[in-house]
């Protein structure tokens, strides 16, 4: 590296510092802009050395490089956080103590209004909504008419529906 080259570019960005500093705090820097300054002067360090026949115009360009490199770190960055805050646990993934004991009681009141029902209504919701049978399969299997599950489905939506409505109540 040849430290007069060097030498000369950091001597230019020195005395242009002020002007250099109203770019970048222009160009959405703000607050940062002195530390972006800091950065661009080690950029300058780093560079090999070569003759450039405008100084000013190189630092200016190379300034705008560095605010494009920071706009794209922070894009990036945000876009990490936002995707980990996605895939990350939430309080309804591990819910209190409190939570789950509402929850099994609950489920058992479900458990307990679908047997009311009777063993064929339970059956059937449980193979339409569970296990993803069709109505037609279940009739089959059954020998019953496709009317008569969906009849059982209905005894058994209304049934959920009366639960929730109390559930939405307490």
């Amino acid at each position: 590296m040849n430290n007069e080259h060097v030498s000369g570019l950091q001597v230019v960005a020195l005395n242009e510092r002020a002007r250099l500093l109203r770019f970048l705090a222009a160009r959405g820097a703000g607050n940062d802009a002195e530390d972006l300054f800091q950065e661009l002067w080690q950029r300058v360090a780093r560079t090999p050395a070569q003759p450039v026949s405008d100084p000013m115009s190189y630092l200016f360009r190379t300034a705008e490089n560095l605010i494009r490199d920071v706009r794209r770190s922070q894009i990036s960055r945000e876009r990490r956080q936002l995707e980990w805050h996605d895939t990350g646990e939430t309080a309804e993934d591990h819910p209190l103590g409190e939570r789950v004991l509402i929850a099994r009681e609950r489920l058992e009141m479900v458990s307990r209004t679908l047997e009311q029902l009777g063993p064929r209504v339970v059956a059937v919701f449980r193979l339409y909504r569970l296990d993803g049978m069709t109505q037609a399969a279940i009739a089959r299997e059954y020998g019953i008419s496709l009317s008569s599950v969906e009849k059982d489905l209905q005894k058994a939506y209304r049934a959920l529906a009366q639960l929730k409505a109390k559930f939405d109540a307490e």
